[in-house]
């Protein structure tokens, strides 16, 4: 039966407990991912007599932890989030600042070129002017090589990184297993290890840094921890691990695998959140379209300009070189490849030709030889001439030639096709001396002795150098409105027209490969004659401002845009994502600081709460020692009167 001594003992070791945990409480006030303790107290069964059921104390039942579930996973969620596009924001800024510097930006050094080239053409036999741009044209290339580097020391930076979140998530991964071990085995006795518990939570919090988590509570006490889009990494007690595994198309860019047993499973495109995700977006999103981009612009650059130099004639009277090189199509093939077959790439088309990667894979299939083309961006085939052996394959600018020593493909072999990641880093200046570039037109048009209109010549140029034949035409204007044009090698007409003035004149009509302007009034039987240049050192300029007009004209992504629209988009493009990835880390930020006060409103320990706690439970221990005082003074007195009685 209960009596004041036992049943005071219990409360006075019952308040002691509370007083315990109320300090632990207290001390933890700022420990990282504790959760707030009580001590729950439960009335002792009572004991039966013949005036009713008297109680026999008090006992602290258990020691429970004010977790909530809900609110850390929002504290999760939005932490994966944040640290996502913080990362993000963080690694596109570098690339944003250099491309879109006011003075060595992108778009203010290509500038600077054309510049140069608009001063040449106002005395284009003036040495200094022609220095000056072969000057700004070896700076362009330099700065478009010192992007191109700098965007590559990123991306080792980036894959670097990659490999050091894999391994602190697996560290992680194993530490939240071990603990589960540990939490399952103690909660057989009915009471739960709230340290090991918080411990656990804490690394969870520390992995959703890295990437995106979810977690499902056990009814042993265990956590099972998902990533990503629900890939297992912890179950129980038993940690998955994630490797770093080599692409397929090059090894020093990493893949993200989940190791199974004996195999490893590539689970890249599941990855997201966290500074892991974060990175492979930066990847994805802002370093391959740079470097892409860059090279595309070096391709235009290169081609623009050596195409119109070809078309012009330079000082010493010679048809003009090219002046920039720039690096070939780059083409790798999968590790997973069972033949050696290889491609040669080329690229056809400057308007057809995109800052796009693609892979092309080996079918079997009917449609062209059994390849199918598919672009890494858009994740959609492309469509596709030709077989690839008898006739290339041509899509996206390119030309693509299948080389199969042994006579046959396996199914499933890929190559991975990057029109314009590797132009850059082969861009260099060929032009040595001013003399070499190519001011004047290969051609000019001379207006006949005996015309008697206003008729005179804009300009006259050669469209297609590779195809230009040197011979000697005539222009004649059979009436002010109708025109002739004749080859004077073998008197045959290959052109005719209506004439409307400022309109091109192209011939021959067959294969255009010459084009004269002639604005005015022709007159019925005036002739201009169409021949070589002889000219060349005199002042003309008319194949410089025809390279000006080029480099401003839509002949880029299917003739919409110019170079310095595809420079100014790909500096825009990057500015914009920067913007929007620290945009999104500083909204991820408050959403994340207002669900962790909300956590710690919940769960933390409030010093102000303890204190009165801990005075409630003082007041109850001394009252308790009071009792057992009196209990012993009763006994006393019990004694005495045995004694004495």
């Amino acid at each position: 039966m209960g009596d004041i001594l036992s049943t005071s003992v219990s409360g006075l070791i019952a308040f002691q407990q509370a007083l315990d945990v109320t300090s632990n409480n207290v001390a933890n006030a700022a420990t990282p991912g504790y959760d707030l303790e009580t001590a729950n107290f439960a009335e002792a069964a009572g004991q039966a007599s013949s005036t009713g059921y008297v109680g026999n104390g008090v006992d602290v039942s258990s020691v429970t932890r004010a977790y909530n579930a809900l609110l850390a996973q929002q504290v999760n969620a939005s932490q994966a989030s944040y640290s996502s596009f913080n990362t993000l924001a963080t690694e596109a800024a570098q690339i944003d600042d250099m491309l879109s510097d006011s003075s060595t930006g992108l778009t203010a050094t290509l500038q600077s070129f054309v510049n140069s080239l608009q001063t040449l053409s106002t005395s284009p036999s003036t040495t200094a002017s022609g220095q000056a741009v072969l000057s700004q044209a070896q700076a362009l290339v330099q700065q478009l090589q010192s992007y191109d580097s700098q965007l590559s020391e990123v991306g080792s930076q980036l894959e670097s990184q990659i490999s050091t979140n894999v391994t602190e998530i697996n560290t992680l991964a194993s530490q939240i297993a071990t603990l589960n071990g540990e939490i399952a085995d103690q909660s057989g006795s009915g009471q739960t290890p709230n340290q090991l518990m918080d411990q656990r939570d804490e690394l969870v919090s520390q992995l959703s840094q890295y990437v995106t988590v979810n977690t499902v509570s056990q009814g042993n006490g265990e956590t099972n921890v998902y990533i990503g889009s629900g890939q297992a990494l912890v179950m129980g007690s038993t940690a998955q691990q994630l490797a770093t595994i080599p692409s397929a198309y090059n090894a020093t860019v990493y893949d993200i695998g989940l190791v199974d047993g004996t195999s490893t499973v590539d689970i890249t495109p599941e990855i997201s959140g966290g500074s892991l995700g974060g990175l492979l977006a930066t990847r994805s999103q802002v370093l391959d379209p740079a470097q892409n981009g860059l090279g595309q612009i070096s391709v235009a650059l290169a081609t623009i300009v050596n195409q119109q130099q070809q078309a012009g004639m330079d000082q010493t009277g010679a048809q003009g070189q090219p002046m920039f090189a720039v690096g070939g199509v780059q083409v790798l093939d999968s590790a997973n490849n069972t033949d050696s077959t290889s491609l040669t790439v080329t690229r056809t088309s400057l308007s057809d030709l995109t800052a796009d990667d693609y892979v092309l894979t080996y079918t079997g299939g009917a449609a062209n030889g059994g390849w199918q083309l598919i672009d890494q961006t858009t994740g959609q085939p492309v469509a596709m001439t030709g077989d690839g052996t008898d006739t290339p394959l041509e899509a996206a600018g390119l030309s693509i030639a299948v080389n199969a020593p042994s006579g046959s493909v396996a199914v499933g072999d890929s190559f991975l096709i990057q029109p314009t990641a590797a132009a850059t880093a082969g861009l260099s200046l060929l032009l040595t001396s001013p003399s070499q570039i190519a001011s004047a037109s290969l051609i000019q048009a001379t207006p006949g002795a005996t015309n008697t209109g206003t008729g005179a010549v804009s300009s006259a140029t050669v469209t297609n150098p590779s195809d230009w034949s040197g011979d000697t035409y005539t222009i004649d204007f059979v009436s002010p409105t109708e025109y002739t044009v004749t080859d004077d090698g073998d008197d045959t007409e290959v052109a005719s027209g209506t004439y409307t003035s400022g309109t091109s004149i192209t011939f021959p009509a067959s294969d255009p490969t010459a084009q004269v302007t002639i604005t005015g009034s022709p007159a019925t039987n005036d002739t201009f004659t169409v021949g070589a240049n002889t000219a060349a050192n005199t002042g003309d300029n008319s194949n410089l401002l025809a390279l000006i007009g080029t480099l401003s004209a839509a002949t880029l992504d299917g003739g919409t845009t110019s170079l310095s629209s595809v420079a100014n988009n790909l500096v825009s493009r990057i500015g914009t994502t920067t913007q929007q990835a620290q945009s999104n880390a500083s909204a991820s930020q408050s959403v994340n600081q207002s669900a962790t006060d909300a956590l710690n409103n919940a769960d933390g320990v409030n010093l102000d709460q303890e204190a009165a706690l801990m005075v409630q439970y003082q007041q109850a221990y001394q009252a308790c020692a009071q009792l057992i005082q009196a209990s012993n003074t009763m006994f006393d007195s019990l004694i005495t009167a045995m004694t004495y009685g």
